[in-house]
C-alpha cells in the first residue's frame, strides 16, 4: 500500500497570521533603529528563515550581523505579543473540515513551516489541531525554505516517497521547496503571493478554497499513476 502524505505550510495557508507578523517585524526594525518596512513587503517574505527575511527587508548594505539582531528582536516582539494576549491568528475557513476529509481518505498529514517549533505547537493547540499531523517540520529542525530539508524529513517520518507526497502552500518559497524535494505542489489563492506567481513557480494547481483540495489531490494522484 502506498503511503500518501499531504504537507501544509502554516502562515498564510492554515493560519492568517499577517497581523502578528507585521507588528512583530516592524517592532524589530524600530528596536534596531531602522526604517520600518511596509506591511505588503513583510507579507512577501513570510515563509523565509527569519534572518533571511530581515535581510531582504533591510536597507541595502545591511550585514548578516544586523539581520541576526533583527531576527532576535522579532522573536522578542512576537513573544511579548503572545504573553500579552494580543495574538489571534485565526484559521482560514475550512481547515478543520479538510483535515477531517484528508484523514478519512487515508492521507497522512504534516506541516513544514518557517515558524519555530514552540510557536507552531502553540498555534496547533490553540486551534484544536494538536495531534492531527504526524510530522511537524520547523525552522528549528532543518534549513529554511526553499531548501528541501523539511520536506525530506517529513517524508522520512511518514515513510512516504516523493511520488505520493504533495505540498500545500501560499508562497513561491513553498513551491520552490517542493520542486527541490521532487514533490508536487498545490498553491492556495488566499495567502501572501499571487496565484499567477505560484503557477509560474511550478504549482500544479492553485485552489480557491480548501473545499477544492481533496478533488485536486485525487486528480493529481490519478494522473501520476
Amino acid at each position: 500500500m502506498n503511503i500518501k502524505l499531504c504537507v501544509f505550510d502554516c502562515d498564510g495557508t492554515l493560519v492568517d497570521s499577517q497581523d502578528s507578523i507585521v507588528r512583530s517585524m516592524q517592532a524589530a526594525f524600530r528596536a534596531c533603529g531602522l526604517m520600518l518596512p511596509e506591511p505588503r513587503d513583510i507579507r512577501r517574505v513570510v515563509g523565509l528563515p527569519l534572518a533571511t527575511a530581515a535581510l531582504v527587508l533591510a536597507p541595502e548594505g545591511t550585514d548578516a550581523g544586523m539581520a541576526e539582531n533583527l531576527a532576535e528582536a522579532y522573536r522578542d516582539s512576537f513573544s511579548a505579543l503572545r504573553r500579552s494576549g494580543q495574538i489571534d491568528d485565526p484559521l482560514f475557513p475550512g481547515v478543520h473540515d479538510v483535515v477531517d476529509a484528508l484523514d478519512a481518505a487515508g492521507w497522512l498529514l504534516g506541516i513544514a513551516t518557517g515558524k519555530g517549533r514552540r510557536g507552531l505547537d502553540q498555534t496547533l493547540d490553540r486551534h484544536g489541531l494538536k495531534g492531527r499531523f504526524i510530522t511537524l517540520q520547523t525552522a528549528d529542525s532543518a534549513p529554511g525554505k526553499p531548501a528541501p530539508g523539511m520536506l525530506l524529513n517529513a517524508m522520512a517520518d511518514a515513510g512516504a516517497d516523493p511520488g505520493n507526497t504533495v505540498m500545500i502552500g501560499d508562497t513561491t518559497f513553498d513551491v520552490e521547496m517542493s520542486n527541490n524535494a521532487g514533490v508536487l505542489a498545490i498553491g492556495v489563492a488566499w495567502g501572501y503571493h499571487e496565484a499567477e506567481e505560484l503557477t509560474a513557480a511550478g504549482a500544479r494547481r492553485v485552489i480557491p478554497g480548501f473545499e477544492a483540495l481533496v478533488p485536486s489531490l485525487d486528480e493529481l494522484m490519478e494522473a501520476s499513476t
